[in-house]
């Protein structure tokens, strides 16, 4: 049966390649910028500029056919795809994935492949040279997202088995999430760390940014039912259900424990409860989305505060902390709350379901992590990762790129 082309389908997810993007350029740029130290501002953007231009180049090349197109050897398919649609070579102008354009398809899921290492960056930030960030990223995509992505989106092994993952808990931040983790582990600590004060150089920049994800991620969760219907419309209000809830929940905690509520914790809450959700956005009711954004809320404060005080990692700016913890949290409950027994969408055994929820984050996170801590070790070997102490001391604006984004005068 040939599905025939909806214009009100391609123009919502047109719309939703936007806002995905968006959510990259200016919105993650901003955000981090905003986070890290006045010196290493313009790093961090020209970061998520030249990520997203080396991945869609990659993603255009080789990455959209490996993840989405079946593998000539029927063998390899359920751990990767094949070269088919190699530079679009083989995707005609009328050629559809369900109802919209398969173009318009390839390049919402683009956005997804560059938004993803963008995230790491907020792990490393401020200490690793900008040649070898934009050398692991390019590998990282390929070795790491690639595979993953046709694991659970592209028909392969994980899809096959019942994981479920609507818009990239698994795909996106838990991948991203570990990946970080390791290599903060890898680089190590900024020096003076944690004695030294490090604080944001402008939260405001931050709160612009995090409202820049906020909205973008209508886009990324909504976009993902790859159709203007209710079930778009469910996933929206998931969506601004949990990330309300969330932010809501972490000023509280902050409140209580404090004594006042911080700007910074209200929009990282808030973008905790945004990734959380994101692995069951489109199968979950409101009381389910409620949930899970106050669980995202007290288990992503407690990884981004306590543990990584007590545990002495510099994850600079809670890359693992939100989203790796979040992506893992929401993954599981996912398990949970899709079911229709608690106003989910999915017919499930919420003990197998979750059960496959754990393997498919248990070997996601492994082969992020590993793959991870060997493309770092390329990295070094061929350009050097880490910084010298004069170059992180006097901030990578200038000892990568000779240019200041402040005025002195």
């Amino acid at each position: 049966m040939t599905t025939a082309l909806d214009t009100g389908n391609t123009a919502w997810v047109l719309t939703a390649t936007g806002l995905v993007l968006f959510m990259t350029l200016p919105g993650l740029a901003l955000f981090y910028g905003g986070l890290v130290r006045t010196k290493n501002v313009l790093s961090v953007l020209m970061q998520c500029f030249s990520i997203a231009s080396v991945v869609t180049v990659l993603w255009v090349a080789v990455g959209y056919s490996l993840a989405f197109t079946p593998a000539a050897d029927p063998g390899l398919n359920g751990f990767i795809g094949g070269l088919g649609k190699a530079f679009l070579a083989n995707v005609p102008r009328g050629a559809l994935t369900g109802s919209i354009p398969e173009t318009v398809f390839a390049m919402f899921q683009l956005t997804f492949a560059i938004i993803t290492p963008a995230l790491i960056i907020g792990a490393f930030a401020e200490r690793v040279s900008f040649g070898a960030m934009l050398l692991f990223m390019g590998l990282w995509s390929l070795v790491v997202y690639v595979p993953v992505t046709h694991w659970m989106w592209g028909g392969g092994w994980l899809q096959r088995l019942g994981a479920l993952d609507y818009a990239g808990g698994i795909v996106v931040h838990v991948t991203a999430g570990i990946a970080g983790l390791v290599a903060c582990l890898y680089v190590g600590k900024r020096k003076g760390y944690p004695t030294t004060p490090m604080p944001p150089h402008s939260l405001t920049l931050s709160v612009v940014g995090a409202g820049m994800l906020w909205v973008g991620w209508f886009g990324f969760n909504a976009g993902s039912a790859l159709a203007a219907n209710g079930i778009a419309g469910m996933t929206l209000t998931a969506t601004q259900v949990s990330a309300a809830t969330a932010a809501m929940v972490w000023s509280l905690i902050e409140w209580q424990r404090h004594g006042r509520p911080s700007v910074l914790g209200i929009i990282t809450g808030a973008v905790a409860g945004l990734a959380t959700v994101t692995p069951a956005s489109g199968y979950v009711g409101v009381a389910g989305a409620m949930a899970i954004g106050a669980a995202a809320a007290v288990v992503c404060f407690f990884s981004a505060t306590t543990l990584k005080r007590r545990l002495g990692y510099d994850d600079s700016l809670d890359a693992f902390g939100v989203h790796g913890v979040g992506g893992l949290v929401g993954s599981i409950l996912t398990g949970v709350f899709a079911s229709v027994s608690l106003g989910g969408t999915e017919q499930i055994s919420i003990g197998r379901q979750l059960g496959v929820q754990l393997l498919a984050c248990a070997v996601t996170a492994a082969w992020s992590g590993g793959m991870t801590w060997v493309l770092f070790k390329v990295a070094d070997l061929v350009v050097g990762v880490r910084v010298d102490d004069e170059q992180e001391s006097v901030g990578l604006d200038l000892s990568d790129h000779e240019e200041r984004g402040y005025d002195l005068t």
